[in-house]
């Protein structure tokens, strides 16, 4: 029901009624909780601080308060619980019918019951009603796995903007996927893509061979909930120890990239470990985004970031430009103006060989003696040796804080 067609309806009744008539807002989740159709209820419902009501529009009145109320349902027999298509329910003698929805927000007509005689609430249900069939849009409403992702990823990000509790919201708790083990993969894609959502839930089913949960985040950003049997195909003895995990995670995320990459272009993945996500999931996603953002900073030529082969970027990250750009420039003696990429590329991939020359120079298809050259040609100019650990750990560090200082 178009927002025109919900402010004519009000002014109709008001002036039929003489008595304020207003629209009003609220999270589909809320009104969910409130009306009882995240699961079957009997009795009053309790209505707590987190379920509002927050007006948007008002013909008159000012916003009143209604948390902490009960609220009576409108289905004849209260025994039977709640029903899942119900329109209306009444707050603090404030009665509210449902007009549409769109984007996971419910709006709701909203006026003082008590005011009402019978013939009048019946009159008014009636108008209501008459609109709403009058106005049912054309589009289908979303599969109900679509729906469920759109909830999730409400609560996701209420998290993440209010820094409010991970508990899991009601209406989700009924959800058995939420309580079961899954391995959670976050995207962010460079491109917004015109990929659908039924279609990339394909794809990322065909690619894991199972079921998975796919919750829109930000802007060009989907968290992936894969099913843990992902992670139990190889040898369980190896799968029994967390580098086995880890390296299983981290071939999953390099083979999801790969896939993706035919379908958005550019993107970026990082993977966790398996979680429950009922209670899990909010700190997780910000882990995951933590990764991404880490990994981009400090390694720009990679896309797949991994939590725990972060930990030092992270300790690093919290340092002021000033300091490292102090620390890099005692460390290196100003040999960093005269570094070209090949010995930048070179000392990185002998890191990432850790610090194995044969590997190393496998690796850059040159001579041993002459990535040997490179080195000796380092420690003289620097004083450091990077086939001595303890040399290599400055220079890795400071390596570090070059690049990412050097581009801001």
């Amino acid at each position: 029901m178009e927002r025109k067609a919900m402010l004519d309806l009000a002014r109709r009744l008001e002036q039929i009624l003489q008595t304020s008539v207003e629209i009003e807002e609220m999270k589909e989740s809320e009104w969910r909780a409130l009306t009882g159709t995240g699961e079957p209820r009997t009795g009053g419902v309790s209505m707590d601080s987190g379920s509002q009501i927050t007006p948007t529009e008002s013909s008159q009145t000012e916003p009143h308060s209604n948390t902490n109320n009960s609220i009576q349902s409108d289905s004849p027999d209260q025994s039977t619980g709640t029903r899942a298509d119900r329109q209306s329910l009444t707050v603090q003698d404030r009665l509210y019918i449902k007009l549409g929805q769109e984007k996971q927000r419910v709006t709701a007509l909203s006026l003082e019951e008590t005011l009402l005689t019978p013939a009048e609430r019946q009159l008014v249900m009636l108008l209501a009603e008459q609109s709403i069939d009058t106005n049912k849009p054309t589009a289908p409403s979303l599969p109900e796995d679509e729906r469920f992702a759109g909830m999730v990823s409400e609560w996701l990000q209420d998290h993440t903007a209010a820094g409010q509790s991970h508990e899991l919201p009601e209406p989700l708790q009924v959800y058995p996927s939420l309580y079961n083990t899954k391995v959670p993969f976050l995207l962010v894609g460079e491109s917004a893509g015109d990929t659908e959502y039924r279609e990339w839930k394909k794809l990322l089913e065909t690619y894991f061979e199972s079921d998975v949960i796919l919750i829109p985040l930000q802007e060009k950003e989907w968290l992936i909930l894969a099913d843990d049997a992902v992670l139990k195909d190889g040898d369980e003895e190896q799968q029994s120890e967390d580098s086995g995990t880890e390296q299983l995670l981290t071939d999953l995320a390099l083979g999801l990239h790969e896939m993706v990459g035919e379908w958005i272009g550019e993107s970026h993945i990082s993977v966790y470990h398996p979680i429950v996500p009922a209670n899990a999931l909010p700190i997780t996603q910000l882990v995951l985004r933590e990764s991404i953002t880490l990994g981009r900073t400090y390694h720009m030529t990679r896309n797949v970031h991994l939590p725990w082969m972060l930990h030092m970027e992270k300790l690093l990250n919290g340092v002021s430009t000033h300091d490292k750009r102090t620390f890099y420039e005692q460390v290196l003696r100003g040999f960093e103006h005269q570094m070209d990429s090949e010995m930048l590329g070179t000392l990185e991939l002998f890191f990432e060989m850790d610090c194995n020359v044969s590997e190393t120079a496998k690796r850059l298809y040159i001579h041993r003696n002459t990535l040997l050259y490179r080195l000796d040609k380092f420690k003289q100019e620097t004083g450091l040796d990077v086939r001595n650990f303890s040399d290599a750990m400055l220079v890795k560090i400071a390596l570090l804080l070059y690049k990412v200082t050097k581009r801001k």
